[in-house]
């Protein structure tokens, strides 16, 4: 004899969302708990001297090095270079890609820091750093000149 399957159905389909959603919940724990270190070992990546990209937070960054001497928060750009590193817009020439771009690009919020006594910039997307760059005195000079200079236009609603 054949039975109504409209209950059993009703039944496995709520069944089969409850574990899909359970599955997909344990597969994106176990990437980010995979893709990003406990901030000890972030804070230790930083006291090497190892900048990793996408394995560096701002705070294990802030908590090492101290605050930034110079920040920057602004709607950013970023050209996405076939291994998958981010180069913020701003750091290429107005109108040129990086050498080897294809066609990736990413925006958000970038968070730029500026470590003159380091001759470090450092820029996060979504918390993680994104780019590294080593400047030279006279380039960190630069760069913090054009900062204050556009400082200087910005209105109170920006």
């Amino acid at each position: 004899m054949r039975r109504s399957g409209r209950l059993g159905k009703g039944k496995q389909g709520v069944t089969g969302k409850i574990g899909f959603l359970g599955v997909v919940l344990l597969m994106a724990g176990v990437i980010s708990c995979r893709g990003m270190p406990p901030l000890a070992e972030q804070e230790q990546l930083v006291r090497e001297g190892n900048l990793s990209i996408e394995r560096v937070t701002t705070r294990a960054v802030v908590n090492v090095w101290g605050e930034p001497p110079h920040y920057r928060r602004t709607f950013t750009q970023f050209f996405v270079m076939p291994d998958s590193t981010m180069i913020p817009a701003s750091r290429v020439a107005l109108g040129e890609a990086p050498k080897g771009w294809d066609s990736g690009v990413e925006v958000g919020e970038g968070v730029f820091f500026a470590y003159p006594e380091r001759g470090w910039l450092l820029v996060f997307l979504d918390e993680k750093l994104v780019y590294k760059e080593a400047l030279k005195a006279e380039e960190m000079r630069a760069l913090l000149e054009t900062w204050a200079y556009e400082d200087r236009f910005k209105t109170r609603l920006d």
